[in-house]
């Protein structure tokens, strides 16, 4: 748990193992099988100390049914609400997708370590998401959206197995006509209305000017992708501690409790789930 998390259930005399009631306010179906839900925590005080950072995440609640943890997908500066986009996989995932508007769920967190956004700014930023890692990643692109002025040039390369499983399309359809974000998509498979990139996310770096002293890189999908992904800003000569990968792990209580999602030496829910490459590949099983 952050020193601002902690501070917060402090302030509010609060349990961090308790979940703070939420009400869904909007629900957007993604794709077949992913929906975005919108949460405004209800009570004044916990919404008005509620703050995080791009890749944290908090553990949701379905009462009557369990809690599984999820990244919050909504910029920092959208006070009052968070956004969590749900594959519909398991127990909790389903009674999420049955729920409607005005329905009340629980959230714990928001917990673990994001990407290091202060110490980005300044710098060029190259964004690569694999499938449903767009979903925390664009937490960052948001609040990197928030405060354009303070980035320089903004690369996001974006794969996906098939146009119909690419999330946020519409938004991300925008974003490809602004000149201050060079989006570009790819899909495994492409289908008949599909006249982008085919292939892999990786060979979109042919496309990619890096300038590595002042570029940041951030990776977040399936584990299988990241040491391709991270050969290719190797290529490019980003240095290992400028490059920085989302972990997933099952957590569990988020505070570094129960142990259930430790990687190597640390709990992912407290040093993680954003890790620099540097520190992820000298952690065991890691990646």
């Amino acid at each position: 748990m952050s020193a601002k998390t902690a501070n917060a259930y402090r302030e509010l005399g609060a349990n961090p193992y308790r979940p703070w009631p939420a009400r869904i306010t909007s629900i957007t179906q993604l794709t077949a099988t992913e929906k975005l839900f919108e949460l405004r925590l209800i009570d004044q005080r916990v919404r008005e100390a509620f703050s995080f950072t791009a890749g944290q995440f908090v553990e949701l609640s379905i009462f009557g049914v369990g809690e599984a943890p999820f990244s919050i997908s909504s910029a920092p500066s959208k006070q009052g609400f968070i956004e969590l986009c749900i594959r519909e996989t398991g127990a909790v995932t389903s009674a999420i997708h049955r729920m409607r508007c005005g329905d009340v769920v629980g959230v714990r967190g928001p917990f673990g370590r994001g990407f290091p956004f202060e110490q980005m700014k300044g710098s060029d930023v190259l964004l690569v998401a694999g499938g449903l890692g767009i979903a925390p990643l664009k937490s960052l692109i948001n609040h990197i959206h928030d405060e354009r002025h303070a980035f320089g040039k903004v690369t996001i390369l974006l794969g996906a197995k098939n146009p119909a499983e690419i999330l946020f399309r519409h938004e991300f359809d925008m974003w490809k006509h602004r000149q201050d974000f060079d989006l570009i998509m790819t899909v495994d498979q492409a289908d008949e209305n599909w006249d982008g990139q085919v292939g892999l996310v990786t060979r979109l770096f042919d496309r990619v000017e890096v300038d590595p002293e002042i570029t940041y890189g951030a990776i977040c999908g399936p584990p299988v992708m990241y040491p391709f992904v991270v050969e290719e800003m190797r290529k490019k000569r980003l240095d290992v501690d400028r490059i920085y990968v989302s972990v997933e792990r099952r957590m569990k209580c988020g505070i570094g409790m129960c142990g259930h999602c430790a990687v190597g030496h640390q709990y992912t829910c407290i040093a993680g789930p954003v890790f620099s490459y540097w520190e992820a590949i000298n952690l065991q099983e890691a990646l």
